[in-house]
């Protein structure tokens, strides 16, 4: 039994948490050493999340780590977007003052609104043209923060509650988990385990983050009866019986936090008067506490989890004395804590919920609309910036349907000031869900039904949440009535038919040729231009022909009204699915930008450069086309699109750095790319550009990348320029697994796709893939119908040229395939490409090996092995390595002939070897006995590192090492 002793409210000890607390630590050493390091924490409610972390951090604070604490606030999907950031800044902002955030104030405001009621002299002189800065750009102003702070010592970020995080925080996190890596941070989020039902949002973040470099997971489980045992005695300051560990053990089951509860409400027999019911449990001391406590807590609980002390008392009506006195009795029972800024907390969240669930449903209604009406009317007494949320939630659950309808809608406004797209999106949503509610609704709003749902849509679109873009467009055209209002028709057929391309459901044909058809014969006015104009640029991948002619239409009517500025999109996206004349293409480009920088429309300005440093990369002209790229991506910052169109100039260049051999910027660019996720295949060309870069490093996640870009060929269509790399990622990741089946299957794929030769950028490397296929696998019919593509192919940037001559390289016959392969490397050169040049290097030792070329195969292997190594292919660095040995090169470095790799006895044996011979007929042969030819034969498949005898005569024949050696001098 418990017996008659004075029991603490909370455990002052730390039980059967070493492992973990060891784990946290290890990866506040990483950190410190500015190695990526972030852990997530889980367990079940009550498990010790949050007291594992208080003794963390108190030993981090010890060893002179700055600890933040950030909570995420219990206001669902739809609440507050950054809350814990805004938390844990507001710390900074308290202890290092405003100048902390070093002239970034109006940005920071976005978090921390107080910051916008007093900025700093350098506050007022930048935000002029930095006040509506993208979230893309808010996330690294955040990131730049932390680094900052942990340049002066090892910080410590601790979110807690992520299972009631929002869609920005989660897009903040992985940002700083995947892209930003901002020194030595790390970064500690806790959520609960069982609030993780199917669909819930986090869990597939979770398996996001899981896949990021630095990332672990440390469970918290529970405790077994020893750890029961442990806290009990420490709670009641003695011994416990064992038929009390017993029964609080099994009522328990080793949760923590139940362990306390259950101790302190216990009485003197023991545990066995205690409800075994949850909600009765964590309702046993709130029971005992003075009715006016009580009806305090009733309160405070429909506040939330944190509530204000002004807020309360609002809400509450009481006289103050009095108001004190029930909070100082919840603080002294240790149901609610104060913090020092004078507002309160309930020590748990579950007795919260608890307490908030036995609110009767007039009263739950009663009391959140109170909590509305004070925070519409006092703004102030909520943290900056929270009252939207706040409101639109408390008339929610209110119940009170006119107002929550108004509410959602102010809060969804709000949340896309503050770039906060899938909360917008959610509240909208929010609206649609009450509309029917609502008779009214209409005039509530201003706006019919049809208008929000296009509202929704478009936020939907823009958080990059395609697949319920598309449902809304489909719950759009059965409401739209297309006689009466033909260009909303075909508004949201437009938008439907990008939809269905861009989730690869189908290229959109069928949408896209309605909506012509209806807006055709639309009211004509500068809407009709504009949808004219999308509809043309849609249509571009699909049919460039139609495209043009309705862009003519467009043409027409815009140069009527004057609004020739709304087709520069457009034009711009006809300029560059057409020919592709090299320099007047991009003189053509030039004039664009020229005219969008004139007009101020940026989004089109940022598609110019999109397509600007795509048109450099393929000229061969990659500098240029970095910083093109780069350019673009500050445009589309400052307008806020740096998260959708922004994401081909980040994989633009990417690729162009890849091109110059600066792998380590490009994997840094990739990682920056990672971080936006959006649906469909608009993430598609990152994912390639990154999979192939990390193939070529041997990378431990390359297989992971190149697995999901693959899966995009099962979606039933695909835009040919985004399926043609595949087919090369396929292959090439089949050679590098020495999959010889699988890479013959995908190269016979590749090269029946009916696109290729209508896309000679995108075609050649596919051609090289398959033609090295061919060669390795000795495919014939493969290498003949590579052979035919090739031949009709035009090959009119440098490498595309440089593709063509390694083509013809692999497809030649042993004696042309010297000189092909010099014509090969001498392309690759001219390209300026590094990592082709290499592979195109070994192959010319190759063939110079078997011609006999000695110097020329020394001066090839030990280019492509510096080659190699400068751009830490791994593969191509082994590749080159093993020729070395094979041809007898001292080391693939150093360029010196050194003695040959076999010595004259085992090139007697491997010539026997060629010819079919037995080990015991080599014996015979050479007058050594069959032991002794077995060894030799041993050690020349060791020496050539080849796997059984028929390699070994494959490759003595490739290289010429069957030749009798050269004689000394």
């Amino acid at each position: 039994m418990l017996g008659p002793v004075t029991v603490r409210a909370a455990s002052s000890v730390l039980v059967g948490r070493q492992r973990e607390i060891a784990a946290l630590h290890d990866a506040l050493g990483r950190a410190g050493k500015g190695e990526p390091a972030t852990v997530l924490v889980g367990g079940e409610a009550g498990v010790g999340k949050t007291r594992l972390l208080e003794d963390f951090a108190a030993g981090a604070t010890a060893s002179g780590a700055r600890v933040l604490v950030g909570q995420c606030l219990e206001l669902g999907e739809a609440g507050l977007p950054f809350a814990p950031f805004a938390a844990a800044l507001r710390a900074v902002l308290r202890s290092d003052g405003a100048e902390v955030f070093a002239g970034f104030e109006a940005e920071f405001a976005r978090l921390l609104p107080e910051l916008g009621r007093a900025p700093s002299a350098s506050t007022v002189s930048r935000a002029g043209p930095l006040i509506d800065a993208p979230r893309g750009y808010l996330f690294d102003l955040v990131a730049e923060l932390f680094q900052r702070l942990a340049d002066v010592r090892p910080l410590l970020l601790v979110i807690e509650d992520l299972h009631w995080a929002d869609r920005s925080t989660r897009d903040l996190i992985g940002f700083l988990v995947r892209a930003a890596r901002p020194g030595r941070l790390l970064l500690v989020c806790t959520y609960r385990t069982d609030e993780l039902q199917r669909g819930h949002p986090l869990r597939p973040f979770l398996a996001e983050l899981d896949r990021a470099r630095g990332v672990e997971r440390v469970e918290l489980g529970r405790l077994d009866r020893d750890g029961t045992g442990a806290i009990l005695a420490d709670l009641l300051g003695g011994e416990p019986a064992p038929r009390a560990v017993d029964d609080v053990h099994n009522r328990t089951q080793g949760n923590p936090f139940f362990i306390e509860e259950l101790a302190v409400a216990g009485d003197p027999i023991g545990c066995a008067a205690i409800p075994e019911t949850l909600r009765d449990l964590l309702l046993a001391r709130v029971d005992r506490l003075p009715e006016p406590t009580q009806r305090v807590l009733r309160i405070a609980a429909a506040g939330g989890t944190r509530f204000a002390h002004d807020l309360l008392a609002e809400v509450a009506g009481l006289p103050e004395a009095e108001l004190e006195d029930a909070l100082r009795a919840a603080v002294a029972a240790q149901l609610v804590v104060a913090d020092r800024d004078g507002d309160y907390e309930f020590r748990h969240a579950l007795v919260r919920e608890a307490v908030h669930d036995e609110l009767l449903p007039g009263e739950h209604a009663r009391l959140h609309a109170r909590f509305a009406a004070a925070i519409e009317a006092q703004p102030h007494l909520v943290v900056a910036g929270r009252a939207p949320a706040e409101i639109a939630h408390h008339w929610y659950a209110a119940h009170d349907h006119p107002r929550a309808l108004v509410a959602a809608r102010v809060a969804a406004c709000a949340a896309a000031d503050r770039y906060a797209y899938a909360e917008q999106r959610r509240l909208l949503e929010r609206a649609l869900e009450l509309w029917e509610l609502v008779p009214d609704a209409a005039d509530l709003l201003g706006m019919d039904h049809l208008a929000l749902l296009e509202q929704t849509l478009d936020a939907a679109v823009t958080a990059g949440d395609f697949s319920r873009a598309i449902t809304l467009t489909r719950a759009g055209l059965a409401e739209v009535d297309a006689d009466a209002a033909p260009l909303r028709a075909a508004r949201l057929l437009d938008q439907r038919g990008r939809l269905m391309a861009l989730l690869g459901k189908s290229d959109g044909r069928r949408e896209l040729d309605e909506a012509y058809r209806l807006a055709a014969g639309g009211p004509p006015g500068v809407e009709r231009v504009r949808l004219l104009a999308d509809i043309a640029t849609h249509l571009v991948k699909i049919d460039a022909a139609q495209a043009a002619r309705v862009a003519a239409e467009a043409a027409t009517d815009a140069k009527a009204l004057g609004a020739e500025p709304a087709l520069l999109a457009t034009r711009i996206a006809l300029l560059c699915q057409g020919e592709r004349d090299g320099e007047r293409g991009l003189v053509e480009l030039e004039r664009a930008e020229a005219a969008a920088r004139a007009s101020g429309d940026v989004p089109a300005l940022v598609l110019a450069k999109v397509f600007q440093s795509d048109m450099l990369c393929e000229a061969g002209r990659y500098a240029e086309s970095a910083e093109a790229a780069e350019a673009g991506m500050t445009e589309a910052r400052r307008v806020g699109i740096s998260r959708s169109t922004g994401a081909y100039l980040l994989s633009n260049r990417a690729e162009a750095l890849i091109a110059l051999g600066r792998w380590d910027e490009a994997e840094t660019v990739c990682a920056e790319a990672a971080r936006i996720d959006l649906s469909g295949v608009t993430g598609l060309h990152w994912l390639q550009v990154c999979a192939g870069l990390r193939l070529a490093r041997a990378h431990p996640g390359a297989d992971e990348l190149v697995e999901r870009a693959l899966a995009f060929l099962g979606r039933p269509y695909l835009w040919p320029n985004h399926r043609l790399p595949l087919h090369e990622l396929g292959i090439e990741a089949a050679l590098a697994a020495d999959d010889r089946t699988e890479a013959v299957r995908a190269a016979r794929v590749a090269v029946a796709d009916e696109s290729l030769p209508q896309l000679p950028r995108e075609g050649w490397p596919v051609l090289s893939a398959a033609a090295r296929t061919a060669a390795r696998t000795g495919d014939d019919e493969l290498a003949a119908a590579v052979a035919a593509l090739a031949a009709d192919l035009p090959a009119r940037h440098p490498a595309a040229r440089a593709h063509s001559a390694q083509v013809s390289a692999l497809l030649a016959a042993d004696g042309e395939a010297l000189p092909a392969w010099r014509t090969a490397v001498r392309a690759w050169r001219a390209d300026g490409q590094p990592y082709p040049l290499g592979r195109a290097l070994l192959a010319l030792a190759e063939a110079a090996a078997v011609a006999g070329e000695r110097d020329e195969v020394s001066a090839a292997i030990t280019e492509a092995a510096e080659i190699a190594r400068r751009l830490g292919a791994t593969p191509l660095a082994g590749t080159a390595a093993t020729l070395a040995r094979r041809v007898g090169l001292r080391g693939a470095g150093t360029g010196a002939a050194g003695p040959d790799v076999l010595t004259s006895r085992e090139r007697e044996v491997l010539r026997l070897v060629a010819e079919g011979h037995s080990n015991s007929r080599i014996a015979e042969r050479l007058f050594i006995s069959p032991k002794t030819a077995s060894v030799h034969v041993s050690r020349i498949i060791a020496k050539l590192d080849v796997t059984n005898r028929g390699e070994a005569a494959a490759l003595a024949h490739r290289l010429g090492l069957l030749a009798e050696p050269a004689a000394q001098r």
